[in-house]
């Protein structure tokens, strides 16, 4: 796999588990908070820290 198609596809990756952490809160009336933009600048760390962490 080149350089731009594995930025390319962490780039969808990302943005694919940002929409899905923001759509998840929006459909459980759960506050998403800052996960969304982290989840976009982190990936499924993000996304792991959304549905993991008790804070």
């Amino acid at each position: 796999m080149d350089f731009v198609s594995f930025l390319t596809a962490t780039l969808v990756a990302h943005v694919g588990f940002a929409i899905f952490v923001a759509g998840h809160a929006a459909l459980t009336d759960r506050d998403a908070g800052y996960w969304p933009y982290l989840t976009l600048a982190l990936g499924i760390a993000g996304l792991a820290g959304y549905f993991f962490y008790d804070g």
